[in-house]
């Protein structure tokens, strides 16, 4: 276990599971104290609250659509009066529709709106109110975002392009607060949305450098670098960790 992170509290939306439950852990593990949100499965986030405490730090899961913008400031708000401050937020939550253009209805669009594209940006402007000066704030994206390669994906596409300029324009904006914004674009990961051993997992292998997916830990790596002393020069940043699939 590192140290990097003692005394600090992170917020990570939908810790819960797959690489959002990677990215609590490993942040716990960093020394961190975390809350974490989830939408339903209120067992797998409390599995993921008593592996963080098992681990020596304090934990907290707070019920939250990521699609309300009051339920996410609220559960922000709520933890850090919990936990006693707020230094880190991982915008992880996402909404993944897919499907062809004709096909999407407007109940896509706004889901996917709401959760990727409005959810971080009220997230944020709730975390920034408790941080100071060293605070981190680190957008999960995709790397669909730079190359789309297969059908259906436009509205899912889009709402992740939307990150880049989020997370560039509020780099700028909390620069001089010695607040930093990155970006982390996971390419394929192995979750229960995208399994390694999925049906279409050699096609997908076939367009990345390295030849496989990544696991969860391999995107928590970088956030958690990113939410270290060590990452307080970068902001503004994308951060593709894809296995070579956008070169």
């Amino acid at each position: 276990m590192s140290n990097a992170l003692d005394g600090k509290v992170a917020f990570v939306t939908g810790g819960g599971r797959g690489i959002g439950a990677a990215v609590a852990l490993r942040l716990a593990e960093d020394g961190a104290d975390v809350a974490l949100t989830f939408q339903q499965n209120r067992q797998r986030a409390d599995e993921v609250v008593d592996r963080i405490k098992h681990a020596g730090r304090r934990a907290v899961a707070v019920q939250a659509d990521s699609a309300d913008p009051a339920a996410v400031a609220g559960a922000i708000d709520r933890a850090a009066g919990e936990l006693g401050r707020l230094d880190i937020l991982v915008n992880n939550a996402g909404a993944f529709d897919l499907g062809a253009l004709e096909q999407l209805g407007l109940e896509e669009f706004e889901r996917t709106v709401a959760v990727n594209i409005r959810a971080p940006f009220v997230a944020s402007q709730a975390a920034v109110r408790h941080m100071s000066a060293g605070g981190r704030i680190v957008n999960i994206g995709s790397n669909v975002a730079e190359r789309a390669v297969f059908p259906g994906f436009s509205l899912y596409a889009m709402s992740k392009t939307a990150l880049i300029g989020l997370t560039k324009a509020l780099g700028r904006e909390l620069g001089p607060r010695a607040i930093t914004v990155n970006l982390v674009n996971p390419g394929p990961t192995d979750t229960e949305l995208n399994p390694a051993d999925g049906p279409n997992a050699a096609t997908i292998n076939g367009f990345t450098a390295l030849g496989h997916f990544a696991t969860p830990d391999d995107v928590a790596a970088t956030v958690a670098f990113l939410a270290s002393p060590d990452g307080r020069y970068i902001t503004g940043a994308t951060v593709n960790v894809d296995g070579g699939f956008t070169i």
